[in-house]
């Protein structure tokens, strides 16, 4: 692949704690993600992005970093790594990093120094303001993981903020020496030969130089909405400034050829492509996770793809994303009929997907009882559906105990249909998810149109969704049955020969439930 490799590639996520387990401890690691790269090949995958590995208490599994330019023991060490990437760019295949700007942990040698005392030389590399004058916290910012945004620390009189939990402290992006100590652990890694970077919350490391409280939010439901969203994030998240820092890590990834920035943005679609920069300027691939929250139905989809084309700028290129480590599996989401065609939409749209470690074997969410809840945003807001273990259980490789990855009591649940929802086993079936897949991504890849041409939607019917996706070489149209029940088409058939169904044969006229076709256009 040239330096835009990330255009035409497919991008794959893998949540370490729980891909592949190789020394026996019940929790992934690099070794076991190292193990599993001729299946990545296999698959048809072209990069791996790996949440975070860095040293860290683990209070948020890796979200609260200790160290930016380690990696955490749990997980292996640096030279396990530099082997990964050896591996994984012998056999063709790209490796992603996270990177977390927004906060460090609390235990990062940073934090302890800045907290030290108010003229301590790192007490700016973090966010200090005196209480206010009834002594309680300088504004109504909300943490994310719920309760005040700000913690008193009574050894210096003032409280400190964290967006997220009080042990993931924000920093301070305002203050040039801790921005550029984060593009050089940036560098670190990129001379390590790490292909590029996915950015966590990108959009939150920029908050009101005034420190204005939020407003209220009108739709707030109590009792149901996470309780950060009782205040719309004006003041805490996607700041103009904001863009300035995205450019300088562009700059910084712009400096080893061929490396990619992704940034994490959960934000509605005119604000999201913003982060593509002026004139490119900003990251390649600002995240669009539009598909999680769209209603599952022909005409919201269609829409969207026709606003999201439209909204992008002059030689921005999209995305597309069904699922991660935060949101339910697209299976638990649409069901397992289902989620066979939304299989063939991600991997048919125009732009690069990215693909959550499991779905090709339609892994869905895990019910994790109370008592082994794992996740500190279930822990700190219980049963309002907000926790985030179901989704990120361990991936099963074969129909036994441990389900092949670990040998051990595994870190979370495994679940109770790996008989049939594993790699061994679906790896022999023709006609199972991961089959499917395969087909998929191979067809993507060997199609002109599939990862590189145009995009037009056709029709939206009330349960069709047809459209075209055409090369200066060949076009392809590709129907969707987002029912369960039969639909006729909702234009004439393509008189080209049927590529693929996801029900694994090539019957052509109405479309049977829960069927979704790729043709040869004409």
């Amino acid at each position: 692949m040239d330096g835009s490799w990330w255009r035409d590639g497919v991008v794959y996520q893998v949540y370490p704690r729980s891909f592949a387990d190789a020394n026996g401890d019940g929790i992934g690691d690099l070794e076991g993600i190292r193990g599993k790269l001729s299946y990545l090949a296999e698959l048809g995958v072209d990069a791996l992005w790996i949440s975070p590995i860095y040293p860290s208490p683990m209070a948020d599994f890796g979200y609260d970093v200790s160290d930016y330019r380690g990696i955490d023991p749990l997980f292996g060490d640096i030279g396990t790594l530099d082997a990964l990437i050896a591996d994984a760019h012998a056999l063709g295949l790209k490796v992603i990093l996270d990177f977390v700007p927004n906060h460090s942990s609390d235990e990062h040698p940073w934090f302890r120094e800045s907290r030290r005392s108010r003229d301590s030389a790192y007490r700016d590399w973090y966010i200090w303001r005196d209480p206010a004058p009834d002594g309680g916290p300088p504004n109504n910012w909300l943490s994310n993981f719920g309760g005040s945004a700000w913690t008193f620390d009574a050894a210096t009189g003032q409280y400190y903020l964290h967006l997220f939990l009080d042990k993931q402290p924000d920093l301070n992006w305002r203050h040039p020496p801790l921005r550029e100590a984060m593009y050089e652990s940036m560098r670190f890694w990129l001379r390590r030969g790490v292909d590029g970077f996915r950015v966590d919350v990108i959009y939150h490391v920029m908050k009101d130089a005034a420190f204005r409280d939020n407003p209220p939010n009108p739709d707030f439901r109590q009792g149901v909405d996470a309780d950060a969203h009782r205040f719309l994030p004006v003041h805490t998240a996607d700041l103009p400034e904001t863009q300035g820092v995205v450019a300088a890590m562009r700059d910084v990834v712009d400096e080893f050829p061929g490396r990619v920035l992704i940034g994490e943005l959960y934000l509605p679609l005119d604000r999201l492509v913003v982060y593509y920069g002026e004139n490119l300027s900003g990251a390649h691939l600002p995240f669009n996770f539009l598909l999680i929250g769209t209603p599952w139905d022909a005409r919201s989809i269609g829409d969207l793809i026709k606003r999201y084309e439209a909204a992008l700028p002059p030689g921005g290129w999209p995305n597309w994303v069904l699922g991660n480590h935060d949101k339910p599996r697209i299976a638990s989401r649409v069901g397992a009929a289902q989620a066979r065609v939304a299989a063939m939409l991600l991997l048919t749209l125009r732009g690069t997907p990215t693909m959550y470690y499991g779905d090709e074997i339609g892994m869905h969410d895990v019910p994790i009882p109370f008592d082994e809840v794992r996740d500190p945003f279930e822990l700190n807001e219980p049963h309002k559906g907000l926790g985030r273990d179901p989704q990120r259980t361990p991936m099963r490789w074969f129909p036994r105990p441990g389900a092949g990855f670990t040998r051990s009591t595994p870190w979370l649940r495994i679940g109770d249909d790996v008989d049939t929802c594993n790699v061994a086993t679906q790896a022999d079936d023709p006609r199972s998810m991961l089959s499917l897949y395969k087909a998929l991504l191979h067809l993507r890849r060997d199609t002109p149109a599939l990862h590189g041409g145009d995009v037009t939607v056709l029709a939206a019917s009330d349960a069709v969704l047809a459209y075209e996706r055409r090369s200066a070489s060949d076009g392809r149209v590709v129907v969707l049955n987002l029912t369960d029940a039969p639909a006729a088409l909702p234009l004439s058939e393509p008189t080209g020969v049927v590529l693929l169904s996801t029900h694994g044969d090539e019957v052509r006229g109405e479309l049977r439930p829960n069927e979704a076709r790729i043709y040869r256009a004409s």
